[in-house]
């Protein structure tokens, strides 16, 4: 790359932080790319992280050493996330979105890629402190809320399946009961989709006992990996304590109410804010 004017290099430099999250990255790297001095390289990375930690786009981690560098570690302060989701549990509160069986139209909003790249931040804000070397959801909603967290946090992400597909190879294959329904249903997961002793994140659209999650978790046992957290969209607060499944999650909204005469819904916040 050319040597560039230092407002250039700034632009520069931030845009390729933001683009590698959780990716660290060396002084002489940066010296390399841009034909600077480290001690240039130094006095940007330090603006750069003074207008991340004032503005709440996330943390810059400074390592010492040889082996030292710089790691983006993208974040979102409470009080921008709890604007963000009120305004969704305003729009999933409108009487058209209710659907047989107290569930909620939520597809069209698990479509807008600024909501995606907000929910995947919160996420990803919610579980830094822990090992995660994978995002795993189950087909097919809950897809996009996968892949903008893995995104943050810079990791790949796996599919559970509904059946096994031939294109994928061998697969563990489990039998589980549907939370919501009872009903006796079949997931899957390719042997070559996942490595045994990961640490994995479960990331899902909606979540009514827990029945779809605890499958995973099940799956998960047949490859010997951990849960390092579980995330929801939308929880149900309509099922008993008694009858939920899971205990350990993070939701972002809660669905407290749903009149199916009126068609009218309650949504409030979930459990990731404090109050």
């Amino acid at each position: 790359m050319k040597k560039l004017k230092r407002s250039s290099r700034l632009v520069e430099m931030t845009q390729y932080l933001l683009s590698r999250p959780h990716t660290l990255i060396s002084l002489t790297a940066f010296a390399d790319r841009y034909q600077s001095a480290k001690s240039s390289i130094s006095e940007d990375l330090a603006i750069i992280k003074e207008v991340f930690e004032e503005e709440g786009i996330g943390e810059l981690q400074t390592l010492a050493g040889a082996a030292g560098g710089v790691k983006y570690m993208p974040q979102m302060r409470e009080s921008a996330a709890r604007a963000i989701i009120e305004e969704v549990c305003l729009k999933l509160e409108q009487p058209d979105r209710v659907l047989p069986g107290g569930y909620l139209y939520m597809t069209d909003m698990l479509g807008q890629p600024e909501l995606l790249a907000d929910v995947g931040r919160m996420f990803a804000t919610a579980f830094s402190d822990r090992r995660i070397d994978v995002v795993m959801t189950v087909e097919t909603k809950g897809i996009p809320l996968a892949y903008a967290t893995a995104a943050c946090l810079n990791i790949p992400v796996v599919i559970v399946r509904r059946d096994n597909k031939v294109t994928e190879g061998s697969a563990v294959s489990i039998n589980y009961v549907s939370g919501s329904n009872k009903r006796i249903q079949t997931m899957s997961l390719a042997r070559r989709a996942l490595k045994e002793e990961s640490h994995v994140l479960i990331i899902d659209d909606f979540m009514k006992a827990g029945g779809t999650i605890q499958g995973m978790m099940d799956l998960l046992y047949e490859f010997k990996a951990t849960v390092a957290g579980v995330g929801v969209f939308v929880e149900s607060g309509e099922v008993e304590m008694e009858e939920r499944l899971l205990e350990d999650y993070v939701s972002l909204a809660k669905l407290t109410a749903v009149d199916m005469k009126t068609r009218q819904a309650k949504v409030v916040l979930g459990n990731y804010f404090k109050n």
